[in-house]
């Protein structure tokens, strides 16, 4: 194997195969996306890019109103017309005290997600401990036996089984292969949900199931021989492994973002709501056409190929972010859809809305979903809001309709605020009260969501106040 291929290799992330590039966008925040592309128009002369205060390909875009089902069918024609108006937003358009995040860590990320998902009490409580040992790299710092024996008991024995099938199913959160036992098995998930189609992609999998140790020691002359594979092949391969992350948790930040730039904006236009993108947070891309135009399809110079190949890179960045921002404004419109009474009224109007609804309203996987609302904000009249705020469990009423958990949370908030100061509400009280509303939750669950909004007990309110 030639030097210059693992050089190449490590010098050009975008050779990596478009589908997972854009999945690789679509999750980054608008920081990250704004040095990505920044880095990529250093590294690549057929890309340029101009200030975002140029009219360009990034124009403001509004969905359709809420109530039209066309709303979820976007052509990037439509998306990306020079005619329309740019949405700009100035740092007094919006309260910072009233921004709304959510994600802090990997672990609470998936516990996000698994509140969200549909499981068995007895499958929670497994999930709950494996999530508890999956470290930040997205990895299990327990071994299956061990786990199990954390987990079984006399009184309740499991068997390997279950606790496997739970594994393999939070295995596909986000971000997928989390919750693995090691490399070659969270590379394994990653690969699993690549189109079946892909490229090379069972060969992919048996070398990494066979000989990830080849892959780790660059020993790809063995790789040809074990595989009886050709150079170029072995190239496709690691291509496509480039595009996985060996340590999924990573791409959960611990921390916030200091600064939140939003991506979207709802608001009222004509008694109707309407999302729009961002524009101003991104530059304009387009392709150099001086360079372009130095092209000759009949010449095979290095030179000519170099050219060639940075044209053919610069055209799935483009086409990348623009699937990004489709499928940012698909979701958040669709998001906006349902909760709707938010925007009118407030928390207490929100309704409960998993992943699974959101995903099969735009026929999208559950983790397409979750990478999309994770660290994208919106801009709402009622303040700054992570995407994934908007989701929330489903809470029966003794009506036998469903509340959501965010809208249960509210009501407390509001009955709280209002309570006597000198004789505070217990959780049993307030229980009570929301039973009256016809809304049947338990006395812990209660206590679960007070001390969620950061709420001190009753008898602690009470000192406070005195």
């Amino acid at each position: 194997m030639k030097p210059s291929l693992q050089l190449s290799i490590g010098q050009h992330l975008t050779l990596t195969p478009q589908l997972q590039q854009a999945i690789r966008l679509l999750q980054l925040s608008t920081i990250d996306l704004q040095q990505e592309i920044q880095l990529i128009v250093e590294s690549n002369p057929m890309l340029e890019a101009t200030p975002n205060e140029d009219k360009g390909e990034f124009e403001a875009n509004e969905a359709e109103h809420l109530h039209n089902d066309e709303s979820y069918d976007f052509q990037w024609s439509e998306l990306y017309q020079s005619s329309g108006k740019r949405t700009t937003f100035e740092d007094n358009d919006y309260n910072f005290d009233n921004l709304h995040c959510t994600t802090t860590n990997l672990q609470d990320h998936l516990r996000w997600q698994l509140e969200l998902s549909p499981m068995s009490d007895i499958d929670r409580a497994i999930a709950t401990t494996i999530i508890d040992a999956v470290n930040s790299d997205g990895f299990l710092t327990m071994s299956i036996t061990e786990l199990h024996a954390s987990l079984t008991s006399d009184t309740h024995p499991l068997d390997l089984d279950e606790i496997e099938a739970v594994r393999h199913r939070l295995q596909l959160f986000d971000p997928v292969g989390c919750a693995s036992v090691s490399l070659a098995e969270t590379l394994l998930v990653q690969l699993e949900q690549l189109p079946l189609g892909a490229e090379n992609l069972a060969l992919t999998k048996k070398i990494i199931a066979e000989d990830i140790e080849l892959l780790a020691q660059h020993n790809y002359r063995q790789l040809m021989k074990n595989h009886q594979i050709s150079e170029k092949t072995v190239d496709d391969v690691l291509k496509t492994i480039q595009g996985l992350n060996p340590k999924p948790g990573n791409l959960i930040h611990e921390d916030i973002t200091e600064y939140i730039i939003p991506d979207l904006t709802v608001k009222k236009v004509n008694h109707k709501w309407r999302v729009q993108l961002n524009q101003s947070v991104l530059p304009h891309l387009s392709i150099n056409n001086q360079y372009a135009s130095l092209i000759q399809r009949a010449d095979n110079s290095a030179d000519n190929q170099f050219l060639k190949n940075n044209l053919q890179e610069a055209r799935w960045f483009l086409k990348s972010i623009q699937s990004r921002q489709e499928t940012l404004l698909k979701v958040a419109t669709c998001i906006m859809e349902y909760q709707q009474g938010f925007l009118e009224y407030g928390d207490e109007a929100m309704k409960p809305l998993i992943l699974n609804d959101v995903a099969s309203a735009l026929d999208m996987h559950e983790s397409t979903i979750s990478r999309v609302t994770t660290q994208k904000f919106i801009h709402t009249p009622r303040g700054v809001f992570e995407l994934k705020y908007f989701f929330s469990s489903h809470v029966n009423t003794n009506a036998g309709d469903e509340c959501s958990s965010t809208a249960i949370r509210a009501v407390i908030k509001k009955l709280i605020s209002a309570e006597n100061r000198k004789k505070p509400l217990s959780d049993s009280k307030i229980t009570q009260l929301l039973e009256e509303q016809g809304i049947k939750v338990a006395r812990r669950t209660v206590a679960k969501y007070r001390e969620a909004m950061g709420i001190a007990p009753s008898n602690e309110r009470k000192t406070i106040r005195n």
